[in-house]
């Protein structure tokens, strides 16, 4: 009977897909999905190490076509597992619950990336923030290509990083227009935050606690106007005696 069943085993074909989910499954592949979220429908791949990219695109073959130019890596359509869109739901309104596999890039990119993971939902850095908090001051243009290649959008969030001047710049998660979206949908006040920056004012301080932050700091947007007072830089905050925020950091904090 054994001899039996090893002689038609040559006959059993394996699925189809077999290959492809086998090698999803030791993380050689990736795996998507597409996801109806806050920003509309978004393309988004995983793997056993975590979510790999994302994207809004037209269509699954585009979004295919560019996950396997970008990230180098064979890609197929799957069911999610049962908690991602949950997770991604969380993301996106603020709770940092996904993982997210940043193979393939540098070490500084994924820096870049993990700094960037760190600003609040509702608030925005400078790239000059993100080079002086990984410990490269002088890197503000590779923090800007890095965020610009980001293979994660929306989840990590570069959007909510803008240029050092104050005004938005652009993003690669669908331009200038897309970030001003979010950023809107998450709350930032973009139209008192690019008069700030018109009029070259980047720090706000308040008087009662004698700290300064950037614009969109949770400390100074609880403040009255009243109590506000606006800086042009960091030595005309320190000349009139204010200290920066060891909240969102906007000079060095000792």
């Amino acid at each position: 009977m054994l001899m039996t069943d090893l002689k038609t085993l040559g006959d059993v074909k394996a699925p189809k897909d077999f290959a492809d989910r086998l090698l999803a499954h030791v993380g050689v592949a990736d795996s998507y999905a597409r996801f109806d979220t806050v920003l509309g429908p978004v393309y988004v791949a995983w793997n056993p190490r975590g979510v790999s990219a994302a994207a809004r695109m037209a269509s699954a073959a585009e979004f295919e076509e560019w996950f396997r130019k970008d990230v180098g890596r064979r890609l197929m359509p799957a069911s999610p597992p049962t908690d991602l869109a949950a997770r991604i739901e969380d993301q996106l309104s603020g709770k940092r619950r996904m993982q997210f596999d940043l193979r393939g890039l540098t070490e500084f990119q994924q820096a870049v990336l993990r700094k960037t993971l760190e600003i609040p939902r509702g608030q925005v850095r400078p790239y000059g923030w993100i080079a002086r908090e990984i410990g490269h001051p002088a890197a503000v243009r590779a923090v800007g290509s890095a965020l610009a290649n980001n293979p994660i959008p929306y989840f990590i969030p570069c959007h909510r990083v803008i240029r050092t001047d104050g005004l938005i710049g652009n993003y690669g998660g669908g331009g200038p227009e897309a970030k001003k979206s979010i950023l809107t949908m998450e709350g930032v006040e973009l139209k008192r935050l690019q008069q700030m920056a018109k009029s070259g004012l980047r720090y706000e301080g308040v008087r009662s606690t004698r700290v300064f932050c950037f614009p969109t700091c949770y400390h100074g947007r609880s403040a009255k106007a009243e109590n506000v007072v606006l800086f042009h830089d960091e030595s005309e905050a320190y000349a009139a005696g204010y200290r920066p925020c060891k909240h969102c950091r906007p000079a060095a904090v000792a």
